[in-house]
């Protein structure tokens, strides 16, 4: 099954709240990045993190496929 295949069928209850949560984080965090203020180096370091790990998780949770037929 090749990864077009892979994201035109279902995808399991699990994952798809998976998937929401990681496109949460990586909305969340990029309005933090995109934020017009100063913050400390930390926070923006962080949110850096949170974004990557955000989009790996929406990006596996959505090429997840459920067995049953």
């Amino acid at each position: 099954m090749n990864i077009q295949e892979r994201l035109k069928h279902p995808t399991p209850s699990f994952f798809r709240k998976l998937r929401n949560i990681g496109l949460a984080l990586a909305a969340a965090s990029g309005a933090i990045l995109a934020a017009p203020i100063a913050l400390p180096a930390a926070v923006i370091t962080l949110a850096g993190y949170v974004a990557v790990a955000g989009t790996v998780a929406t990006a596996v949770s959505q090429a997840v496929v459920s067995d049953k037929k």
